[in-house]
């Protein structure tokens, strides 16, 4: 398993060719189920110019590390990857990579999405964004719902 919390622009498909090369095994593994989150230049009917995603060091790799974790007992995963973006991102690029790999599509489609899903409501994330006319910033309250 590998968390990592970015500062800077990744690309998810080598984040996970890298990943996979360097830790798997060939026929180790059946299924990989992968979702990427992107940053959109919209939000609750405004423009979005940018956003800043505040975290808590220690603590929310710490949270990261403990719901991943639980996600590879219950789906017997084999192995995982979790990238997330923190500080200025702007929109078109990729804020989370979540990778899983199992022996079979089920498992690693439900652990990728139970990860995902726990990310968005549980992890010490914050959300600051900048509307498009940059004179306006705003905290993001909740988060989008599971659609």
């Amino acid at each position: 398993m590998h968390i990592e919390l970015r500062d800077q622009c990744f690309d998810p498909w080598a984040e996970i060719t890298v990943f996979r090369d360097r830790m798997l095994s060939a026929g180790q593994y059946g299924a990989c189920a992968v979702f990427v989150g992107t940053m959109r230049d919209y939000n609750d009917g405004d423009r979005v110019h940018s956003m800043y995603l505040e975290h808590y060091p220690g603590m929310t790799e710490k949270q990261l590390e403990s719901l991943v974790n639980a996600s590879c007992e219950t789906n017997n995963l084999i192995e995982a990857l979790v990238v997330h973006r923190i500080g200025s991102v702007n929109p078109g690029e990729d804020i989370v990579l979540v990778a899983v790999w199992s022996a079979h599509r089920k498992a690693s489609f439900d652990a990728c999405r139970e990860i995902m899903e726990a990310l968005k409501s549980t992890a010490p994330f914050w959300k600051k964004e900048t509307l498009d006319d940059q004179n306006s910033e705003r905290w993001v309250h909740r988060n989008t719902p599971d659609s």
